[in-house]
């Protein structure tokens, strides 16, 4: 079961919520059935590459073995 976070249209409290299928999600401190799906921080992080230096094979820089230092 996954945990969405959500914001009220009604009252904008933010909150988080395990959702059951098409569960109907309401607001904890208004009860208003009016609410948004957001954005997680952690799926828009956690699904995102993080480009690796060490990933090209040479080029340029001085550890790239351009400068003549052994590498």
């Amino acid at each position: 079961m996954p945990i969405y976070e959500y914001v009220c249209m009604e009252c904008e409290s933010h909150f988080e919520e395990l959702v059951r299928g098409e569960e109907t999600v309401a607001c904890p401190d208004c009860t208003a059935t009016n609410v948004a799906k957001q954005f997680s921080s952690f799926a828009v992080h956690g699904a995102a590459k993080v480009p690796s230096m060490r990933a090209s094979g040479g080029g340029g820089g001085c550890c790239g073995g351009s400068c003549g230092c052994g590498h």
